[in-house]
Formats: C-alpha cells, sequence, structure tokens
C-alpha cells in the first residue's frame, strides 16, 4: 500500500513547468497509490470556488481523474487556498479535511497539517489569518465579482511578498514548543506539515518519548512527495523536464 503526501505546489499558469511535473506526477505515479493527501498551497492563490478559469479546470480534472479511478485524495487549506471548499470537492471527489487531522497510517495516529499554525513567533501572520478566516468575511468576499477579487488578490500578495523580505528565518519557521503542545494534546508521536519549504525529518524527545516531524517540501525547483510504503516515509524529488 502507498501513501503520498504533497504541499505547496503553488500552482500558477505563470509557472507551467510546476503545472507540467504536477500532471505528470498525477498521471503517473498519484494513480498508482490507495491515497493522496495534499497538505494545503495547492494554488498560488484561490479566490473562490467559482473560479472555472481554464488553468483551474485543468487541475480540478486531474483530480477528477484520479478519484474516479477510486484513489482517495484528501485535502487540507493552505495559507493561500483557505478558500478552496466545498464545491471544488463536489466537482472533483476529493474530500476536504479540518486544519488538523489526526490519521491512521497502518495502526499509528499521525497529525497532519499544513503547518502555518505552527509559526506562531510570526504574530502579525497569525493575526492576519485569524481575520481572513473569520466565516462571516469569507462569505461577504465570495460574494464579491470575480473580478473585484483578483484585484484584491493581487494586491495583498504584493504586500505578502514585500514583508516577507524583511522578516527573519526563524519568524518564518515552526515554533518548537507549539510543535510539542499540539502533538502531545493529539495524543500522537508523528506530524506531517508543509508551509516551512523546508523538507527534512526531525527527530526529538517530548515528555520522555520519541516524537517524529517530517516537514514536505515545495515545488518551485522540482517536485517533492513524501511517500509512506512498507511502514516506511521517504521524500522524494520530481525533477523538472
Amino acid at each position: 500500500m502507498t501513501i503520498l503526501f504533497i504541499s505547496d505546489l503553488h500552482l500558477s499558469p505563470l509557472r507551467p513547468e510546476i503545472t507540467d511535473c504536477f500532471l505528470d506526477f498525477m498521471s503517473n505515479e498519484a494513480i498508482h497509490a490507495k491515497k493522496l493527501y495534499v497538505l494545503g498551497d495547492l494554488f498560488e492563490f484561490w479566490i473562490g470556488d467559482d473560479d472555472n478559469s481554464p488553468f483551474n479546470v485543468v487541475i480540478k480534472d486531474a483530480f477528477k481523474a484520479l478519484t474516479q479511478q477510486g484513489i482517495e485524495c484528501y485535502f487540507i487549506q493552505g495559507n493561500r487556498d483557505f478558500l478552496l471548499n466545498k464545491r471544488f470537492c463536489k466537482e472533483t471527489g476529493v474530500q476536504l479535511l479540518a486544519d488538523h487531522t489526526v490519521i491512521d497510517m497502518d495502526g499509528e495516529k499521525v497529525l497532519i497539517m499544513h503547518g502555518d499554525t505552527l509559526c506562531i513567533d510570526d504574530i502579525k501572520y497569525q493575526e492576519f489569518r485569524a481575520k481572513v478566516h473569520q466565516p462571516w468575511l469569507q462569505w461577504v468576499f465570495n460574494r464579491i465579482p470575480l473580478f473585484i477579487r483578483q484585484r484584491i488578490v493581487k494586491n495583498v500578495q504584493d504586500k505578502i511578498k514585500e514583508k516577507k523580505q524583511h522578516k527573519e528565518l526563524t519568524i518564518m519557521d515552526v515554533t518548537q514548543s507549539e510543535v510539542e503542545r499540539i502533538m502531545s494534546e493529539e495524543g500522537v508521536k508523528r506530524l506531517i506539515h508543509g508551509h516551512t519549504h523546508r523538507p527534512d525529518t526531525h527527530v526529538f524527545t517530548c515528555n520522555n518519548q520519541e516524537m517524529t516531524r517530517i516537514v514536505l517540501g515545495d515545488w518551485y525547483t522540482q517536485g517533492s512527495i513524501l511517500e509512506y510504503k512498507n511502514n516506511i516515509y521517504t521524500l522524494h524529488e520530481k525533477s523538472f523536464k
């Protein structure tokens, strides 16, 4: 049994090499898996399930082709696609999971998430996240005409890029105490997440127990896939063609 995890692809019409790599992954690798988990930031930005641009349709069709073959696909919202919701899932067969979800991996409880909630030292971002996740605000935003939403998002993206250039790298990484807190709270010894774009496996001790945190990589210069097979987790890179 093979289970795959990906995150932080930031798919966009402006980066066709990433899209090509993703579509190749879906048709040649994910098709042979039992399950696929997408842990957020699949898109550079998702402005609503009603955006049926040709690019978005291609991505949705790739998921639909997978789920129609019986492959289970799951999605956790990231900080770039937190507006991806029920309509997308209905059209593709993908199942939307809670921000923090515990799954069963051959008898082991494993916590999966996007990972942005672990970066609590980035106070400004956490304040921004709390605002944009308010249901009433999302309800209002989704009723704004699509072309206006596109302008708003473009403005927000420009501001995010500018602020990132002035942030310390440590602030944009996870806070270890928060990692330990949430893992203890959920009663797990393994955590899988993305967001930080720092693929690695971290082993540490908490409450006299060995814990493991696996970080997924981004797809900026190559694909990044976590494979689970025969009780072994392996991070793979997938080259752009």
